[in-house]
């Protein structure tokens, strides 16, 4: 299982997202759909029966969608980077997602790639579309995080932070802007990182952005135990949000959202036996760190 894991959230339309994406990208694939019970219907607010989460991936990479309401909505501080290596298949994925989209950054010829392009999809996620190969990166897909605001200068302080909380970890490049550019020198123009040996890249823009971090993006920490449920909680926590969230969710002190998740959560989600799922629905609900006892306690109930 992939260690990191991209969690998107949605009002209404994840199926219909996931569907979209799973089309234009090759290699990619629908997991399982999961469903509210009735104890999620109420606690979210959303139809009893109706889609809760699907796992898909795309270009082989594991992403998991939610329909959790309106409110949380895409912005461009997280995108999602994506390498082709022909100028077709940049073409032709530019094309589906401008359709009902917004234009970022044209598609065209920039110092750092003979074709890019920066675009909002219909559903409101932000994609850098750049043509390259994949052997820069190691995969086709790439969290970008975009520092601004409050948290403008900060990118290299999170990227030495996160790398110091996972293992497999290591600084792939940074290049900072320099003295005469139009942003402040020292502050970071591209960094690209590891964490677990999945790659990461991280930007500050002083611009007058009028967006921030928030939870319509996450990333979902998967934990083989409750001993590392209990580190990553700890570590990703420190100096972030005091208030921690329901269900394993936190922010950390750059105001990104995670979500620390023990595997076996989705197991007992998943069983056949819809009261035990819905047990472990609710026992879950009433966590905020999520702890497996608990959870195994719900299910052999």
């Amino acid at each position: 299982m992939q260690k990191i894991t991209p969690f998107l959230w949605f009002d209404s339309n994840a199926e219909e997202a996931v569907h979209f994406y799973t089309s234009h990208f090759k290699n990619s694939s629908i997991g399982k759909f999961s469903r509210y019970d009735k104890a999620g219907a109420a606690a979210s607010g959303r139809p009893e029966g109706s889609v809760m989460t699907a796992s898909f991936k795309l270009s082989g990479q594991d992403f998991t969608a939610i329909n959790g309401g309106s409110h949380f909505k895409f912005n461009p501080s997280i995108s999602f980077f994506v390498v082709f290596e022909t100028e077709a298949e940049i073409v032709n994925l530019w094309e589906k997602f401008n359709a009902g989209g917004m234009v970022l950054m044209e598609l065209g010829k920039y110092d750092w790639s003979e074709s890019y392009g920066w675009i909002q999809d219909k559903f409101g996620l932000s994609w850098q579309i750049s043509l390259g190969p994949k052997s820069d990166l190691g995969q086709w897909i790439t969290p970008a995080l975009l520092f601004v605001g409050k948290q403008h200068g900060q990118a290299e302080e999170a990227v030495r932070f996160y790398m110091s909380v996972f293992k497999n970890s290591s600084l792939e490049g940074i290049l900072r802007y320099q003295a005469g550019d139009d942003e402040p020198a020292g502050t970071v123009k591209h960094a690209q990182f590891k964490l677990n040996d999945q790659v990461f890249m991280a930007m500050d823009s002083s611009f007058d952005h009028k967006f921030q971090f928030n939870e319509a993006i996450s990333f979902v920490v998967n934990c083989d135990s409750q001993k590392e449920v209990d580190y990553y909680w700890a570590k990703l926590r420190e100096g972030g949000d005091e208030n921690a969230q329901q269900c394993g969710w936190l922010k950390d002190k750059f105001g990104v959202s995670w979500q620390i998740v023990p595997s076996v959560l989705f197991t007992f989600l998943q069983d056949k036996d819809p009261a035990k799922s819905q047990r472990v629905m609710q026992a879950m609900l009433q966590m905020k760190k999520i702890e497996i006892a608990g959870l195994q306690k719900a299910y052999e109930k």
